[in-house]
């Protein structure tokens, strides 16, 4: 083929953002699924198919949290969950997020990290963002997995909408961000899985401090309001 042949070939087609891959098969485990918001993913994901693993720091406390929640979901240690897991969310507070991943490090090798850890602190002003050293949770995740594969999302969601049973959708886009597309487009997928919900992708993990820091900000509409904000997008 001459290089007149290669200027006239006609170029691939830019890959469509919104084709995502098929994640039914996928097992979730929650780290942190005791805690409300945790409990909460773990209930939606479940619910729309998913296969899911709570994981606690006490195996017993985990299996008592997933026979609550019922729908297939499992309980155990949090090793074991990270173990079985192809997909990990960690939903662990923030005072406890450096300590948890450090000595899950082996069992995380590999595998497809989301971090939906915020880091905040509050006052008598109410919530306020804190910055961590590594800039945000998620790079600090990123930071202390180096042999995983680390992205950010589900910061925005209500906990208690998440849980309340008689709640079909949950209507709010979900803020994924990461280094490598294939596994935004996992993450995105994921969020998909629970109706209502959309993931939509919001850049690379240096832009996570500022996805964390908003959910101070939804605190204070949530306080004003009596309500249970989330987010969209407009025009994607």
């Amino acid at each position: 083929m001459t290089s007149q042949d290669n200027a006239s070939a006609p170029k691939p087609a830019a890959k469509d953002p919104w084709d995502l891959p098929d994640v039914s098969g996928l097992v979730v485990g929650v780290l942190g699924g005791t805690g409300d918001q945790g409990r909460g993913l773990a209930y939606r994901l479940a619910r729309a198919g998913q296969k899911v693993i709570i994981g606690s720091r006490a195996a017993e406390r985990a299996g008592t949290a997933a026979a609550e929640l019922g729908l297939g979901i499992e309980g155990a240690e949090n090793a074991e969950c990270a173990r079985r897991s192809d997909v990990v969310i960690v939903a662990v507070p923030w005072d406890g997020h450096a300590k948890t991943l450090e000595a899950l490090r082996s069992e995380l090798a590999g595998k497809l990290v989301v971090d939906c850890v915020n880091p905040l602190g509050f006052d008598k002003k109410g919530a306020y963002a804190l910055r961590p050293a590594e800039g945000s949770a998620a790079e600090q995740a990123a930071a202390l997995l180096p042999e995983s594969r680390v992205t950010a999302a589900f910061h925005h969601l209500s906990a208690v909408l998440l849980q309340d049973e008689s709640i079909e959708e949950i209507d709010t886009d979900v803020m994924v961000l990461g280094e490598d597309r294939a596994d935004t487009d996992l993450v995105q997928a994921l969020a998909g899985r629970i109706p209502g919900m959309r993931g939509v992708f919001a850049g690379r993990l240096r832009n996570a401090h500022q996805v964390e820091s908003l959910v101070a900000n939804l605190i204070s509409v949530n306080r004003r309001y009596k309500a249970h904000a989330g987010l969209r997008v407009t025009d994607v």
